[in-house]
């Protein structure tokens, strides 16, 4: 962070082309965190990933992160952050070191090359509860946007065991970590943001109910609005469930807190 400091609380540009060139630079050497999907999108993400390379201690100018870079104008924006993430993955899997590289790569200062290591976990071949376990960090991290790669990562293993993750998730409903307890809701969203739809939970979202009921009154606002948006995308294929769920929610205690995620859980069902 040395000659950065300067920097950490900066209020992002409004425009790519406004981004102050000492920003810009300091993103790409990976010296500091995106704080604005503009600085996300202007990474020069060629330059971040050998200079993250360099960082954890793989060869910046590998042949295997060289055949990638070189190939990554032909993907949409995400999916060349996945590309980048598979190279490293594949350099460090090699190395004896394997454990210190990765360990460098999640506690690195650059958002996307932390939300790189969160992409490693489904190439780790863990089971579900594993992979839990190893998210969890990312899930609770500082940054928004590793925050929602997080559980990117695991979604496709949480609908294949889907009663297993509900089970799993349960004690993260009551985490004293607000960032953990809206990570549980907003992994499981039936219908999800950028991602598949949970397609047994758009028809049967009671099979959740256990998660939620922790969050009906949860003081967060973060963790409120998740919670609403689950059960507004749940009322779009199971619209009596979701009121009747809001009723028994408001009978049992007009909290603030569940008034306001009610409302918006509604919201679709009251246009």
């Amino acid at each position: 962070m040395s000659g950065v400091q300067h920097l950490l609380g900066r209020k992002g540009a409004a425009k790519i082309a406004l981004i102050p060139p000492e920003v810009l630079q300091a993103l790409n050497d990976g010296r500091v965190e995106t704080v604005n999907l503009n600085e996300f999108l202007a990474l020069d993400l060629p330059r971040l990933a050998r200079s993250v390379a360099g960082h954890i201690g793989l060869e910046a100018r590998a042949e295997r992160l060289e055949d990638t870079l070189a190939m990554l104008d032909a993907f949409k924006p995400m999916k060349r952050h996945e590309h980048v993430a598979r190279a490293l993955y594949d350099l460090a899997a090699v190395r004896p070191d394997r454990d210190a590289v990765a360990h460098a790569l999640a506690t690195h200062a650059s958002d996307a090359a932390r939300c790189w290591a969160a992409q490693w976990i489904p190439m780790s071949g863990l089971a579900l509860a594993g992979r839990l376990l190893a998210v969890r960090r990312f899930a609770a991290d500082r940054h928004f946007g590793v925050r929602e790669i997080a559980w990117m990562t695991v979604r496709d293993a949480v609908i294949g065991s889907l009663d297993e993750a509900l089970a799993l998730l349960q004690p993260w409903a009551c985490d004293p970590d607000e960032r953990i307890r809206r990570f549980a809701s907003e992994l499981t969203r039936p219908r999800g943001v950028w991602c598949a739809p949970i397609e047994a939970l758009k028809n049967e979202p009671w099979r959740a109910l256990a998660l939620l009921e922790p969050l009906r009154a949860d003081p967060s606002r973060y963790v409120q609005n998740s919670v609403a948006n689950w059960l507004n995308d749940a009322s779009k294929s199971q619209p009596e469930w979701v009121q009747q769920t809001c009723d028994r929610w408001l009978a049992a205690g007009a909290a603030p807190q569940t008034g306001y995620i009610v409302r918006r859980a509604l919201r679709t069902l009251s246009k």
